[in-house]
């Protein structure tokens, strides 16, 4: 029998809500994930790689997806500073539960070129790229390997932020200025950290009409509020009696929300955010689900293309965008004012090939689907815990 799973390479640079996207990937049950490859980001590139491992370590996914080491700064920029402030030190501040890595990364093969080799293997049209951190390797690779643009199924991206009312997610305010933005007033992260990366891969006539950039002005309705706290902590069941309260119904439910309090507190902080931290990266691998079909209780992930005021359910395709990015300007520019790394979208006429950019997504459908993976992965837990006892691991 076939396999009839999308196959996606993950391009990442964890970072708090990486690891999500990470378990999304890895547990989905019509995902198969190729790769992934490592970035500059949220930490430094040394960090987001060890953060990777050891996240597929947490689980129980190390032995089976491999992690390759990307770039370690912009295609023509210096190298930057990461966002310490929201990520801590580490990348994934926060909690003491993660493991020490299982399995090391690729060396071997460098990760544009061990993306390109698996991204070939698979049918023509089925297999989707997805980028959560800075878009760096993703340009390289179409630069290096432009043949396999034609080939994938589709780019998905997390980064970027329109404002203007493009949905009415809050985004957030310093200093008493609201902002568009997320590290600048006007840029996304993943955006300004190479914004020459971006304009590559957003404007190319052949690779914009296959990509999905996932904004902040959709991340930011995706809010990990109490509630979707508790259901990560303690399941769709709740707490239970003999449970204890504030305690994860698994190691691996506890370290998640540990995750999650820490990326609550900087986001409120810093932007003023007070709901619970916006979880952007997952989105962009639910994103790759919009094939499926959308059966009551199934695995797609609805997410809406239409301006609300205008109906929703309009038949045919969604909306779609010409979008460009502001590339003049330094990163010290940039924080001190400058436009560079926003991005700015044009609606196109219906009918006409460009970004699809979401307005919205099913939020309880999400919730449900990223609850049901973490059920995944603590079962998958459970039978390696199993297997070492069995074996004889100390501390097992």
């Amino acid at each position: 029998m076939s396999d009839t799973r999308i196959p996606v390479w993950l391009d990442c640079d964890p970072g708090h809500d990486d690891t999500f996207a990470i378990l999304l990937a890895a547990y989905h049950p019509a995902i198969r994930i190729l790769g992934v490859s490592t970035v500059f980001g949220n930490a430094s590139l040394e960090k987001t790689t060890h953060n990777a491992t050891s996240i597929l370590t947490a689980i129980s996914q190390s032995a089976s997806i491999p992690v390759y080491i990307g770039a370690s700064k912009a295609l023509f920029r210096p190298p930057m500073h990461p966002p310490t402030d929201i990520h801590g030190e580490t990348g994934l501040d926060g909690t003491a539960l993660l493991p020490t890595p299982l399995v090391p990364p690729i060396t071997t093969v460098p990760a544009i070129d061990a993306a390109y080799a698996a991204l070939k293997s698979t049918a023509p049209g089925t297999a989707w790229v997805v980028a959560t951190g800075s878009f760096t390797n993703a340009a390289a690779l179409f630069m290096k390997y432009p043949e396999l643009i034609p080939h994938i199924a589709g780019l998905s991206l997390m980064g970027g932020a329109l404002g203007n009312g493009f949905t009415p997610a809050i985004l957030g305010t310093v200093d008493g200025v609201p902002r568009i933005g997320n590290w600048t007033q006007f840029a996304e992260f993943n955006i300004l950290a190479d914004p020459e990366a971006a304009s590559f891969l957003l404007t190319h006539k052949d690779l914009c009409r296959k990509t999905t950039l996932i904004p902040l002005d959709v991340t930011h309705l995706c809010l990990t509020t109490a509630e979707v706290q508790e259901l990560i902590l303690y399941g769709p069941e709740g707490l239970q009696p003999g449970m204890t309260p504030g305690k994860g119904k698994t190691k691996l439910r506890q370290m998640l929300v540990e995750l999650l309090l820490f990326f609550a507190k900087t986001y409120a902080d810093v932007f003023g955010i007070t709901e619970g931290p916006p979880l952007h990266d997952p989105l962009a691998v639910a994103a790759v689900l919009s094939g499926l079909d959308g059966e009551e209780g199934g695995h797609k992930i609805p997410f809406y293309e239409h301006d609300p005021s205008v109906g929703v359910g309009i038949e045919g395709k969604g909306e779609r965008y010409e979008v460009s990015v502001v590339t003049e300007g330094t990163y010290e520019e940039a924080k001190a004012g400058a436009r560079t790394g926003q991005i700015t979208a044009r609606l196109l006429p219906p009918g006409e090939e460009g970004v699809r950019i979401p307005r919205g997504l099913d939020l309880g459908v999400f919730w449900r689907v990223l609850e049901e993976c973490i059920s995944r992965a603590d079962e998958a837990n459970e039978r390696a815990g199993a297997v070492k006892k069995e074996v004889g691991v100390p501390g097992a």
